[in-house]
């Protein structure tokens, strides 16, 4: 007996019931998308699963030379030693769709998602362009039935898209779930060895039922049961958007705290304690910074915007919004207070900017807060000296190449001493361990004077800092006054940002003079 299946365009799909994609155990996989993705996931699978063959495919030939490699393209903390457990034995690296395609019974999906640049809802709308691409390569080379699983984050409806290319293109029963990656850059591996939830979504048939119970049973392999979710694709799919909406505005949240911290002389890392040891709100995600960074907050927020005000939701558009224009003014108001703070010119100074990852533990620079302060601060003409542990030199260039004075007002050095020496001032803008571990006594040393430490990720001992001589400002922290000038904060009129800068640059100037 034949089954009828009906797309969400109406074009019927005759297949039999052992064409089912939903049939028999996974045994090989193909992962599209050799990125922050596909790679730290396939690496799991195949480490949990030596009895699966997973294959990473990708058309950029020199990532998938580095993968096969000892110079990997980019950094994880265990991902070079566990990937060597399995390269060569149950996982490969390749360019050839054809061969991965035809072989796997399950397809990984783990491609880009950009915004638009250009036409209708440009900067908000996602570009889809990468996902009809791969839904044709799959269509072109696909033999048999297959699943394929959508992993990177993607906005609502987009297995439509996918299903409607594949159903004009391939005449073989192909079954579309969504899989969200709910990983963290810096902890991609802990993540995918014992994440907290795994998430399945799919439509409620046959077909998507026997292929989600399949991809079930490859997960409970290493996961344990209660940790996997099963859903609806779309709630599978608006999930991902909804969570990381939700890790965005926290981030916005203590930082707008931070601010009126620094208005009223409270202190934002015990305000965020006091509010993070109720069990309603929690502790993670509470630490104020110079703001949120990385390929997906941001990029994420737009999708949920723009998909709001498509969907005729013009007040919960807003609310996102203000979260994004939380974390514009956070980035905004550090890189201000470096200039108020050093007498309203950085002309000609040389600042050491420690850290331009958008977090530690990651060489991920997309979207880092370090670019739009680096750039600020170059269009008050500073000469930047930047080091990170894990970020070349061309990826610095990279971040900075869309200013035009980049080139002759920045440059790399090999450790946080060189970019120190001579240095006006310190700005930590990633929160790496080992910049808790430095010298800051031969620092100040080698430092014009005053030395200023802008400390963006509260990472440092302020007060071991103040005994050495630095003039030291933190997110969030009071600023020292004297009692009298104490007082007359507390009973004076709300101030505007501009005089709590040049106070800011006052006290700078009160230091020198003790």
């Amino acid at each position: 007996t034949n089954m009828v299946c009906h797309n969400t365009i109406g074009v019927k799909t005759i297949h039999r019931p052992s064409d089912t994609p939903g049939m028999g155990s996974v045994t090989n996989i193909a992962v599209i998308g050799a990125g922050h993705v596909g790679v730290p996931h396939a690496i799991v699978i195949a480490q949990k699963c030596p009895d699966v063959k997973v294959v990473i495919v990708d058309n950029d030939h020199r990532k998938i030379a580095g993968w096969n490699s000892s110079l990997l393209p980019f950094f994880e903390p265990s991902l070079q030693e566990t990937l060597e457990e399995v390269r060569g034995v149950n996982l490969s690296f390749s360019t050839d769709f054809e061969a991965a395609i035809k072989g796997a019974d399950v397809i990984m999906a783990s491609v880009s998602t950009p915004l638009k640049d250009s036409g209708a809802g440009a900067g908000y709308a996602p570009d889809l362009q990468y996902w009809e691409r791969v839904a044709r390569i799959i269509a072109k080379h696909a033999d048999g039935p297959k699943i394929i699983v959508e992993r990177s984050t993607v906005p609502v409806k987009s297995a439509d898209i996918i299903k409607q290319v594949l159903s004009f293109n391939s005449p073989h029963a192909i079954v579309v779930l969504s899989n969200p990656e709910f990983a963290r850059e810096g902890s991609a591996m802990m993540d995918q060895a014992s994440p907290e939830r795994v998430m399945i979504g799919g439509e409620e048939s046959d077909e998507a039922r026997a292929a989600v119970k399949k991809l079930v049973a490859l997960y409970s392999r290493w996961i344990p049961h209660e940790r996997i979710i099963t859903s609806g694709l779309w709630s599978a799919e608006l999930s991902k958007l909804t969570a990381n909406a939700f890790l965005a505005q926290r981030i916005s949240s203590i930082n707008a705290i931070s601010a009126l911290c620094e208005k009223t002389g409270a202190d934002v890392t015990e305000v965020a304690y006091a509010c993070g040891v109720d069990s309603r709100i929690g502790r993670k995600h509470m630490i104020a910074s110079v703001g949120f960074g990385g390929a997906c907050y941001e990029t994420h927020l737009r999708n949920l915007i723009y998909l709001c005000r498509f969907s005729r939701l013009p007040q919960v558009a807003d609310y996102w919004e203000h979260v994004l224009s939380l974390n514009e003014y956070q980035k905004t108001r550090f890189a201000n207070i470096v200039v108020s703070s050093m007498f309203n010119t950085v002309s000609g100074k040389r600042l050491a900017i420690l850290g331009v990852a958008y977090k530690k533990n990651t060489s991920d620079t997309r979207d880092s807060p370090a670019w739009h302060i680096c750039r600020a601060l170059l269009n008050e003409r500073a000469e930047l000296a930047v080091y990170d542990p894990r970020v070349s030199q061309e990826a610095v260039g990279i971040g900075l190449r869309t200013h035009d004075k980049a080139e002759t007002l920045a440059h790399c050095e090999a450790d946080a001493y060189l970019a120190a020496s001579g240095a006006h001032a310190l700005l930590i803008l990633t929160e790496w361990d080992e910049f808790k571990m430095l010298d800051f006594n031969r620092i100040f040393e080698s430092m014009a004077k005053p030395a200023f430490v802008f400390d963006g990720r509260n990472l440092l001992d302020h007060a071991m800092l103040r005994q050495i001589g630095f003039h030291v400002y933190g997110i969030g922290k009071p600023i020292e006054l004297e009692a009298e000038e104490q007082f007359a904060l507390a009973t004076a009129p709300p101030i505007s940002d501009e005089e709590q800068e040049e106070r800011l640059r006052l006290s700078a100037i009160k230091d020198l003079g003790a």
